[in-house]
């Protein structure tokens, strides 16, 4: 195990920004509402988190630009910092106002606080159970699993990549000198002369590498400074990042296992049902959704195919004690009995 010491607050401030500007892209569709709705009611924390961002971004909207300078410094200065239960708002709040002003006044894309970007980058993006290809600037290549987005920030000295939602597999055109690093909420990944696979489901992280190697580290830090508890790994390894432990745990992975999505079906081991059902809502034409957060915890090894979805949550209660309800145009997985 190595340990990483990032925020469970900070990620979660930063997931909520991430999803008030989801929401406002012209390509939010009804999967993505019904994920955010799903994302909303899984902890109390979650409502509280959304609509502080609300209001910051109610307060740069009507603001000019004088304002939105000195918004963003005050959110920064440690004069007003508040209460000392949450020492982290000041610098995180800084971040997310700077990003948050650029996309309120000019539609700026967002990336996380760890490679901000002052310009806009280049999207992505899959529809829900469609895999798409595409190839990159600089002739590598990213395949996107059901639902995904990714933006790219590209310049002279540097590749960036935010994946901000669902599951993408890179093959890189290795150049020392433009170094290329994915960002996927609290983990940054950078290639080392790499094909390699990256899932993410909120904060829930999992990278497997098919070729050559990466080196892996909390977003926000130096990707290149091993000093800084960075992680290399190598062809059929596979690192899974957990935010409950905030910890990153590594097995070996079998090429066939590391991007399985391709091949239509979804690989998951010992992973929590909430974990499972969010990434077959990627592929699932019915949104999935868990009425009882003990479910939800419960954790799942197998293989779900994205073409046989049914299939599989009508044989879900033969092995945990759920009922399987189908209502109009979603499917809801509720306690079947006491545990």
């Amino acid at each position: 195990m190595a340990n990483i010491s990032v925020s469970s607050d900070e990620l979660l401030l930063r997931d909520a920004a991430e999803w008030w500007l989801r929401l406002r892209e012209n390509d939010a569709d009804e999967p993505t509402v019904a994920q955010w709705l799903t994302w909303l009611e899984a902890d109390r924390t979650h409502a509280e988190a959304f609509e502080q961002i609300n209001q910051l971004c109610e307060q740069v909207g009507g603001a000019d630009e004088l304002r939105r300078r000195r918004l963003v410094m005050r959110h920064a200065s440690p004069e007003v910092s508040p209460p000392a239960r949450r020492p982290w708002l000041p610098r995180v709040a800084a971040a997310l106002a700077a990003s948050l002003v650029l996309a309120v006044a000019g539609g700026v894309a967002w990336t996380h606080f760890g490679g901000m970007s002052t310009e806009p980058g280049e999207r992505y993006a899959s529809n829900v159970g469609q895999n798409e290809d595409f190839a990159l600037p600089d002739g590598s290549r990213v395949s996107l699993g059901g639902a995904s987005t990714v933006v790219a920030h590209f310049d002279a000295g540097h590749r960036g990549i935010d994946l901000s939602s669902g599951e993408a597999y890179f093959h890189v055109v290795h150049d020392q000198a433009r170094p290329f690093v994915v960002t996927a909420g609290p983990l940054a990944i950078r290639d080392l002369g790499t094909a390699f696979n990256v899932r993410r489901t909120n904060d829930r992280v999992v990278v497997a590498v098919t070729e050559g190697r990466v080196r892996i580290a909390p977003s926000g830090r130096h990707v290149s400074d091993a000093a800084q508890g960075a992680l290399e790994l190598v062809a059929g390894q596979q690192v899974s990042y957990d935010p409950a432990t905030e910890a990153m745990s590594v097995t070996n992975v079998t090429p066939e296992h590391a991007a399985a999505w391709r091949s239509n079906r979804l690989e998951f081991d010992n992973e929590p049902v909430s974990v499972v059902v969010a990434n077959i809502n990627r592929y699932s034409k019915r949104p999935v959704e868990i009425a009882d957060a003990g479910l939800g915890a419960m954790t799942f090894t197998g293989t779900v195919r994205t073409d046989a979805i049914d299939s599989w949550l009508e044989a879900l209660p033969q092995v945990f004690p759920v009922k399987v309800s189908a209502t109009g145009n979603r499917v809801v997985l509720s306690r079947a009995g006491r545990l």
